[in-house]
């Protein structure tokens, strides 16, 4: 085996059950694996983390990590006609946010993030102005 460096912002790193590390690409949406993916982003604007959409990990946990920048992290609320849980993250901190929970992002300012979930199973929905 050759070792080399990734470029952990071109590409993911994906965690087999079996032991298994390996570069593959990015997945936002759902993935038929079942790897763990950790993926690292720079972004600038709000359309670079999807703020108009609600994503979910119906088979695990998510934990976001803020490296450098600032975001927000919106949770759905569970009852509706509730308000939205944030928590604002800075350079150094992170969440996690719980499985099946409906959640996105907005920015304070340009950011590096990481994320690490199981993506299997993983949905996007757009957000309606009356959530």
């Amino acid at each position: 085996m050759t070792t080399t460096a990734i470029d952990l912002f071109a590409s993911a790193l994906h965690f087999r059950p079996d032991g298994e590390v390996r570069a593959a690409e990015r997945r936002m949406a759902s993935s038929d694996s079942d790897a763990w993916q950790i993926a690292t982003f720079h972004v600038e604007t709000d359309a670079d983390v999807h703020a108009d959409h609600w994503e979910m990990h119906p088979q695990a946990e998510e934990a976001v990590c803020c490296l450098t920048g600032g975001i927000r992290l919106y949770l759905r609320p569970e009852t509706p006609g509730e308000a939205e849980d944030m928590v604002r993250l800075q350079a150094g901190t992170a969440v996690i946010v719980p499985r099946g929970r409906w959640h996105r992002l907005q920015l304070d300012a340009p950011s590096d993030l990481m994320s690490i979930t199981l993506r299997e199973g993983t949905r996007l929905e757009k957000r309606h102005d009356s959530d």
